[in-house]
């Protein structure tokens, strides 16, 4: 299974490792991502999703359903 958020679609991010000479290498920045049971009250059930951690702030503060809709994402399939 890929590293990718589920709802958000957010994937690792190509970066450069700095040491204190300055020397540059590349670096791959993952994401965050948790395994969570999560309650969607509109479908009255509970739905297993792999969320990055700052989803999880995010559908704290605007609520799952909402959320999923506000992203185009159908939680029936899920």
């Amino acid at each position: 299974m890929s590293r990718v958020c589920q709802l958000t679609g957010k994937r690792a991010n190509n970066g450069m490792a700095v040491s204190h000479s300055h020397v540059r290498t590349k670096k791959l920045q993952q994401v965050n991502l948790q395994e969570r049971r999560l309650w969607w009250a509109e479908g009255n059930r509970w739905v297993k999703l792999r969320v990055a951690t700052r989803t999880l702030r995010t559908i704290q503060k605007k609520g799952l359903g909402a959320y999923a809709r506000q992203l185009g994402v159908n939680l029936a399939k899920l």
